[in-house]
């Protein structure tokens, strides 16, 4: 079984603007290849494929080589530990919209 990798890693990968674009971009492919997200990018395919490192290293892509081209593909459960740090505050502010809503009924019935 694989780890997940730490939240920090998932949204330190996440918080760059032109790395979250290329996630977007495999994400909306079934697969995609470095010259493909290279193209209509803007950066450099070496900026791409620091990327692409940063992504697969906190577990949101998959890498598939075939010949001399690397396919990219997106892995959702890359985005668990994201998921779970935000269920946390869902119930977090749940309890607390609950508790205000209360307080709110006592003061003003």
């Amino acid at each position: 079984m694989l780890q997940a990798p730490p939240l920090d890693t998932v949204m330190r990968a996440l918080a760059d603007p032109t790395r979250r674009s290329v996630f977007e971009r495999i994400v909306r492919s079934d697969q995609i290849s470095v010259a493909e997200l290279t193209r209509g990018s803007g950066v450099t395919q070496g900026a791409i494929s620091q990327h692409l490192k940063s992504l697969k290293q906190a577990g949101l892509v998959a890498e598939r080589p075939q010949g001399r081209q690397v396919f990219y593909s997106a892995r959702p459960d890359g985005l668990d530990p994201l998921f779970d740090w935000m269920r946390h505050y869902d119930l977090f502010w749940r309890d607390r919209f609950s508790d205000l809503r209360s307080l709110l009924k006592e003061i003003d019935p």
